[in-house]
């Protein structure tokens, strides 16, 4: 699964899960969201 934001391949944990979150359905890795304000995310996807 690739970021919405930075297009980086997003990593994922032993069971799978990606080592981020979805945010309005978008996948949004761990960088972008410890860059980006809440409103900035918004802006960009």
């Amino acid at each position: 699964m690739k970021c919405e934001i930075c297009k980086e391949k997003i990593q994922e944990t032993f069971l799978e899960k990606i080592k981020g979150t979805f945010f309005k359905k978008k996948a949004i890795c761990s960088n972008c969201q410890r860059k980006y304000t809440k409103e900035e995310i918004l802006e960009k996807i």
